[in-house]
Formats: C-alpha cells, structure tokens, sequence
C-alpha cells in the first residue's frame, strides 16, 4: 500500500530551492519492506538491458571507445566511492561520466563501504548489529555525495557492494539486513534506487529470506555474484524468479579474466543487467528563433517558469507523452525540473522519442502479493499481460484520475501502457497525486 506524506498531499510546486527544501524534509515513511523514493523534480529512472562490465579501475574514455561496438558489453561498472575501495580512479570524474554516457555506455554505479565483520577477506573497514544501521545510514549520505560529485542523478540506482561472509554466524545475518536496511532508506529519501552486489550463498540468500519481513527495507535490485559462466537473470539458487522479478536484477557470472577488444585489453568480471544504472544528463541546445518558454508540466497550459534565449543549452534527463507541439508531443525534463517541448530542442528526433533519452519514470514497488496491470485506469477495464508481484518495481511514467480503489482514485500508467493502481503501490502518497510525478495527457 502507497505510503502516505501528509505534508505532500496535493503538492504540485516547482524548482530547485523546493526541491533542495522536500530533500531536507522528506524522510522515509513508510512501514518496511516497502519504502517510497522521494524522487527530486529533475530526476529520472533509467535502466539497462544487456551485457556489462566491470573493472576495478574505470577504463579510459579511448579504451571504452574502442570496445564501443567491437564488444558485447554496453554496460560498466563504475566503483564511484567507500572507504574500502581498492583500486585508484585516476580517470572517475564528472567529464568521465559525462563523456562515456554520449559515448553510448550506461553506468552502473557501485560503492564499497563497510562490511560485515565475518566478512571473508581481509578489508578493513567492518560493522557489526550494533552499528550497522549508522554505518549503512552514513555509507548512504556518502554514496549521494560522491554520486552527486559525478553528475549522476536522483532516481539512479546505486549498488553496495556486500561481499561474500560466513553466514552461519546468526549475527552476522542480522548486520547484514541492518546495513542494507538502513542503506535502501537512505538512498530513497534522497530520491535514489537502492541495490546490492551480494554473493549467491550469503547476502543474497538472506536478503531473499527476509524479503517480506516488516523489519527491514527491501532494495529495489540485487546484482548476484555466481561466476558458474551462465548469463540467466531466472532461475537462481538462492533467490526465487518472483523476487526482484521486474528489472532489477543484475548476475556478475564471470569472474577476473582478461578480454581483448579493438586491439584494448582490460581485465573484467563479466555482467548481465537487467536493472537501474546511472541516470546522467545530455546538453541540447535551443532550436527556436525565438526564446523559449519551459514549463511547470508538459504542456503549454503549464506555467512559464524560466525562458531559454534561442541557441542556449539545455541540461535532459528525460522524455514523456505531453501536448503535441509542432510535429512532436515528445516534451524533456531538464535538471532543474522543467519541462520543454522537444519540437524546440536539438535532440535526434523532433518526432518522437530519441534512443539515447530514456523515458522519465519513477518506480515504486508493489505492495501486494499479485497485482493485476490493466488496459485502462480503473477495475472495469480488462487485465493485461502477467501481474506485478511484490516488491517488483512499477515503472510509472504518469498518472490519471480513474475508479477508486481504498483511498485513492489515482492510477498509474506504467511503461509498455499498462495501468495500476496507485492505492497497491510505494509511492509517496496514498491518497493524492504523488509529485514530481506528471498527469497523463
């Protein structure tokens, strides 16, 4: 069920300074497992379906180059922070990030922080039950520091790296759940995605356990460890097919080999991912003769909030369905929360949506056990396609007024055109239109 922010109920204001106010205020809400994101306005989920990388240093923008397109990867880590990161990044700055993002990469974001005292090896920086809700609570605070630093933005999906501990010690298991507890609510009041890097016979297999259990918040994805050479995001071991069962998985299913392409070596672990990364801007510019009005929603009916002069850059996010303008009804979200018609921005298309744009989303999880996605917004139209399940992520791109289910008479409308309603899903409120969400046209 939708957590409920009375302080929020009706809110439907825009800019930064607000924004930076609601992150101050906003703290997480809801009862554990499920925990609404309190997404920023200029923030989006994107995701990545395919293979990935990762290297303990991030490679050069030229040996990213030269893998673009001779290799099968389309996705690198990046080990963005943590005080028990091991290898230097002389090449992990804010152009980096910039840079491999237009260069066709998606970015997964993974921070080494504390770790389990009954870790094995030999890292030095521990928790215990007793302080892993601090420490997972500070890796957090950190993480969004250091992820902000980088330009990667609110409603990205940033990964703890829980390695591999000797789960026959029962606290052990409950430092565990502790850590990532507090590191998934963290994250979500800072408008962010909450994962794990875990291995498939100990943090995997506990988080699994405690998947339901009202005493911790569950993450939104997991990125098992099983270099067994097979790439299948279903049927592991340890965790069942329902659980993270809705983008948000990701394997490392081959460990430290070298591999050779376009002539550069790098030596990897191999990844599929099928699961939130980075969100990171594009700059467009104006197209207009004229200067351009930016608005509070994606429409012309919305309130001018900032006007663009003709050539001046524009800083995207995102794209949604909005008034048809010119030969487009593709409007863009941009950094500071506005919105653009794309017919006046120098994107690849001005008659639809551009590839390298993802979509402006913003997931809650799912609430209930099974829960039917329909055609329309409301309990008369038919069901479509399998239902969500619990803690699935709802990929909500809008949302419309429909029947009324519980408290609310607001539905979702979830990418692929599918709709559910809000009343079953973790967002920010349960009875009320949950900002920065945009209304559907």
């Amino acid at each position: 069920m939708s957590a409920t922010h009375g302080f929020f109920r009706g809110l439907a204001a825009f800019g930064s300074g607000l924004a930076v106010l609601l992150a101050g205020l906003a703290l997480p809400a809801a009862a554990e497992p499920e925990t609404p994101v309190v997404y920023t306005s200029g923030s989006t989920v994107t995701r990545a379906n395919g293979l990935g990388f990762d290297a303990c240093t991030a490679p050069s923008l030229a040996a990213l180059q030269a893998w673009q397109g001779t290799s099968p990867y389309k996705v690198v880590n990046i080990y963005f922070g943590g005080n028990n990161r091991g290898c230097t990044q002389p090449n992990l700055t804010r152009t980096w990030v910039r840079d491999a993002v237009v260069g066709g990469w998606k970015l997964l974001p993974t921070y080494f922080g504390n770790q389990p005292y009954c870790m094995f090896g030999n890292k030095p920086n521990r928790y215990t039950a007793t302080n892993a809700t601090s420490r997972g609570t500070s890796d957090a605070e950190d993480a969004v520091t250091q992820a902000t630093a980088l330009g990667v933005r609110p409603g990205s999906g940033l990964y703890a790296d829980v390695e591999h501990y000797d789960r026959t010690d029962p606290n052990c298991r409950v430092a565990v759940r502790r850590y990532v507890s507090a590191w998934t609510k963290t994250l979500h009041a800072a408008g962010y995605l909450a994962g794990v890097y875990a291995h498939q016979d100990s943090g995997l297999r506990d988080l699994s356990d405690s998947y339901s259990w009202t005493t911790y918040a569950r993450p939104d994805a997991v990125w098992m460890a099983r270099w067994d050479g097979n790439s299948s995001l279903t049927n592991w071991p340890t965790a069942p097919n329902t659980h993270w069962s809705n983008y948000q998985r990701a394997k490392q299913y081959l460990g430290d080999h070298n591999e050779t392409w376009g002539g550069v070596t790098i030596n990897i672990d191999s990844d599929a991912v099928k699961a939130p990364v980075a969100t990171v801007a594009r700059t467009y510019q104006v197209t207009s003769a004229t200067s351009l009005n930016v608005r509070s929603g994606p429409a012309s009916s919305y309130p001018a909030v900032r006007t663009y002069a003709p050539g001046a850059t524009l800083f995207v996010v995102c794209q949604t369905t909005g008034q048809k303008v010119g030969t487009t009804a593709v409007w863009d979200r941009l950094t500071n929360g506005a919105w653009a018609s794309d017919y006046y921005v120098s994107t690849p298309s001005n008659t639809g949506f551009s590839a390298e744009l993802p979509r402006c989303i913003y997931p809650g999880q799912v609430a209930v056990d099974s829960l039917n996605a329909r055609t329309g917004p409301g309990t008369s139209y038919p069901t479509t396609g399998s239902p969500l399940r619990r803690g699935a992520l709802a990929y909500v791109t809008c949302q419309k007024s429909g029947s009324t289910v519980g408290t609310t008479s607001v539905w979702n409308k979830l990418l692929g055109d599918r709709w559910v309603s809000d009343y079953y899903v973790s967002n920010r409120s349960n009875t009320t239109w949950s900002w920065p969400v945009p209304r559907c046209p």
